[in-house]
């Protein structure tokens, strides 16, 4: 129903403050990571019917008795998927870094 709004809303946090995170982090990767997980999730809401073009835009919110279903979908299936896009960049960082230090010695064969 509306999966898509924890994303957004770490892919809005996450662009905010991205001069702040020192460079080492790639703080782009995840950007790009979040806003595009968010894209895919709208173009899928958008295919299914979930989400329409005109207000209320949800078609969860047009039924009061939807609203909670709706919050509890953001609050445990939006969340995994953002707690899980974290979790994938922290891992790539991670990888880059550790790779990166170990392979800095190494000159090219010319």
């Amino acid at each position: 129903m509306a999966c898509f709004v924890a994303p957004t809303v770490a892919a809005i946090i996450t662009t905010r403050f991205r001069k702040k995170v020192p460079a080492k982090l790639h703080i782009e990767w995840l950007i790009l990571m979040l806003w595009g997980g968010v894209i895919m999730l709208i173009v899928d809401h958008l295919f299914t019917g979930e989400l329409v073009p005109f207000p209320p835009f949800l078609t969860a919110m047009q039924n009061p008795t939807d609203i909670p279903v709706m919050v509890n979908e953001i609050l445990t299936v939006g969340t995994t998927m953002t707690v899980a896009i974290f979790f994938i960049w922290a891992v790539m960082v991670f990888v880059y870094n550790k790779t990166k230090i170990c392979n800095k010695d190494i000159k090219p064969a010319i």
